[in-house]
């Protein structure tokens, strides 16, 4: 299998209302599609995660023909989230891309990020099904290949870098508390589930958390 990194740059000419603010508004930072569902439905439901503004949202759906339904949720937060119904057919752009890519051999691993008129993403399967799908795309869409490897791969998959002991004592550390705000445990704690001295337990916290940032910012910055 591939790992195939893409950049999608809609047409915001022909673009929705309410997908021009997410991809383009100044009060939003970045969106995130973070699941959707089309089944056996002609109305298919999306799940964004917005890092921004997400109020404007419900009146630009009322705008776009073909949008049953804007629910916002955690609207006060710095992340908030808003649910999208609507009409695949009415609505091109999401209806065409759609279609170009449920296919036998291709899977879009969420999330996808909106940022900068930009949407990037991951895409796990063979490069011939993918030059199918970039066939098959709307006009209003344009797709570069930004990458591709094999799968699965530490871009793909950050947690494959790490040790198993690693692996153990980030896990540990999480479930214990240490990385929130404040923190609820100190390396004694954590070496003290492990079963080892907190110097190995630091030093395989900090050797882990390196490896997944070094990932994550390699990751970030092949999407700029």
């Amino acid at each position: 299998m591939k790992h195939i990194r893409i950049t999608v740059r809609p047409d915001l000419d022909h673009a929705p209302p309410f997908l021009e603010y997410l991809l383009a508004s100044s009060d939003v930072y970045e969106a995130r599609a973070v699941d959707w569902n089309r089944g056996a439905s002609a109305i298919s439901t999306h799940l964004y995660a917005v890092d921004g503004d997400v109020g404007p949202l419900a009146a630009l759906g009322e705008e776009t023909d073909g949008v049953e339904s804007v629910r916002l949720s955690a609207t006060e937060d710095p992340i908030s989230y808003a649910q999208l119904e609507l009409q695949d057919a009415a609505v091109p752009i999401f209806g065409g891309a759609a279609e170009a890519v449920d296919r036998t051999g291709l899977v879009i691993r969420r999330p996808m990020v909106y940022r900068d008129g930009l949407i990037h993403g991951h895409v796990v399967g063979d490069s011939d099904v993918l030059q199918a799908t970039l066939d098959e795309v709307p006009e209003t869409v344009s797709i570069t290949v930004d990458g591709i490897g094999q799968f699965p791969s530490a871009r793909a998959n950050p947690a494959n870098t790490l040790s198993e002991r690693q692996r153990e004592a980030l896990e540990v550390a999480l479930e214990l508390g240490y990385y929130e705000t404040p923190r609820q445990a100190t390396h004694e704690d954590i070496a003290a589930e492990l079963g080892c001295a907190p110097n190995t337990a630091s030093e395989h916290l900090q050797k882990g958390e390196a490896k997944l940032v070094e990932s994550g910012m390699d990751a970030f910055s092949s999407s700029l």
